[in-house]
């Protein structure tokens, strides 16, 4: 291809001899290996035996009581010697609730950990994008520095026949300072890219293996419902979405809490039995006991009402996490349109306009209708125009993970049997 006037190609880095990754690899990579999302896995396992532990009773206690030991002599062969047991009975209903409380805090913190592994894949994925779009600027900012170092050349050789004055050469060298300049910072930009893509697959001082795939320039009939207006499409997302099922075990949990706090003022009672005998006289006895808490000032006055307070802050939330998710869609089905919309005009019109035109201005430059300015004009204008559909591409790849996120694809937890 002619280096002078060829047009520019948005190019992919070639894969080597390392396998490539692709976004699904990616995502798979991540939700096994991000610490973040480990501990977010132990928090659940945490939560579970926190349950567990709740619904169980007490332990009862054995109780060794001597008593009337003679102090003159004799010690416990002469006293009354009593071996028993004591268990504390909940009042009922109490360890049923808790019970109860407990399965809605492991439900809650489920859908908090699928809620934290949506994000996950969806930072993952535009991690993947954006490194995946730097490398396609990267490939365009080194074929635009290529074409400024030929217009270097040319410059100098027409500035040598006495064809042009040196302001060309001047302005061609100025020329691929900026695109060394560019270069150097899309190179700097695909390094943060691949940093952050790394350290979101728990490998932050590992090099990754080439990335394979290509950015979506359009949204597939399957995503349909994602160009819906907002106000129609914004229910599907609701209730399908881990953070609002989260507060709604929440808030399940919250109204078991104030309801427990309710039995509270009733008192456990404590159970117990004991044989003992008398060693003076070689009697055996037996004793029963029953104790239990007068409740005469704690009865639990203000549990019941910080637990009823919890409860409706725990509906409120509920009502603004579902308001928050149909904000968050809307405005992301709106970044979905609007980046669409984009793509298609640099696709069809911006694009094709700006090779029509570098084409003319490269016949009128060799039949001495154009100036060697106006053919380096139009050449970064293409170039700037590739990587700005670069960028509107990113754009509506964002906004699909994104919406993947709050309405779209399940996580690999909720996908699994």
């Amino acid at each position: 291809m002619n280096v002078l006037f060829g047009s520019l190609s948005l190019v992919v880095l070639a894969a080597g001899p390392v396998a490539a990754l692709t976004v699904e690899e990616a995502v798979r990579v991540a939700v096994a290996k991000n610490p973040a999302l480990a501990a977010a896995r132990q928090q659940v396992v945490a939560t579970g035996g926190r349950a567990e532990q709740a619904r169980l009773w007490p332990n009862p206690e054995l109780e060794l009581a001597a008593e009337d030991v003679p102090t003159r002599g004799g010690g416990l062969s002469e006293s009354v010697n009593w071996i028993g047991v004591a268990q504390t009975v909940p009042f009922p209903g109490k360890k049923a609730l808790d019970a109860r409380i407990g399965r809605r805090e492991v439900t809650a913190a489920e859908h908090e950990y699928r809620f934290r592994e949506r994000e996950l894949v969806r930072d993952v994925k535009a991690a993947f994008w954006r490194a995946l779009a730097a490398e396609k600027k990267l490939g365009v900012s080194r074929e635009l520095l290529d074409l400024a170092e030929s217009l270097v050349q040319v410059a100098a050789k027409r500035v040598e026949a006495g064809a042009t004055g040196p302001q060309e050469s001047l302005r061609a060298e100025i020329e691929a300072e900026r695109a060394r300049i560019e270069l150097a910072a899309e190179e700097r930009d695909r390094a943060v890219a691949l940093q952050e893509l790394a350290t979101l697959l728990g490998q932050p001082n590992e090099q990754l293996p080439a990335l394979q795939g290509e950015l979506l320039s359009e949204v597939g009939t399957d995503r349909r419902a994602v160009r819906e207006e907002p106000d129609t499409a914004r229910p599907a997302v609701a209730p399908y979405h881990p953070s609002l099922a989260a507060a709604q075990a929440h808030r399940e949990r919250a109204e078991l809490e104030y309801r427990r706090a309710k039995l509270d003022p009733w008192p456990d009672v404590t159970l117990g039995v004991a044989g003992g005998r008398d060693m003076a006289t070689k009697e055996n006895l037996l004793e029963f006991r029953v104790s239990l808490p007068l409740p005469l000032f704690d009865r639990a006055q203000g549990r019941q009402r910080e637990t009823r307070a919890l409860a409706e802050a725990a509906r409120q939330d509920t009502t603004a996490t579902a308001q928050r998710l149909g904000r968050e869609f809307a405005v992301a089905n709106a970044r979905l349109r609007a980046a669409t919309e984009q793509v298609a005009a640099y696709r069809t019109r911006i694009l094709p306009k700006t090779e029509a035109a570098l084409k003319l201005v490269r016949g009128g430059f060799e039949a001495g209708k154009f100036g060697f300015l106006d053919l380096v004009d139009t050449q970064r204008t293409l170039a700037e125009a590739r990587l700005a559909y670069c960028d509107k591409l990113l754009e509506l790849n964002l906004a699909l993970a994104d919406l993947d996120a709050l309405a779209g694809a399940q996580s690999i937890t909720e996908e699994s049997p």
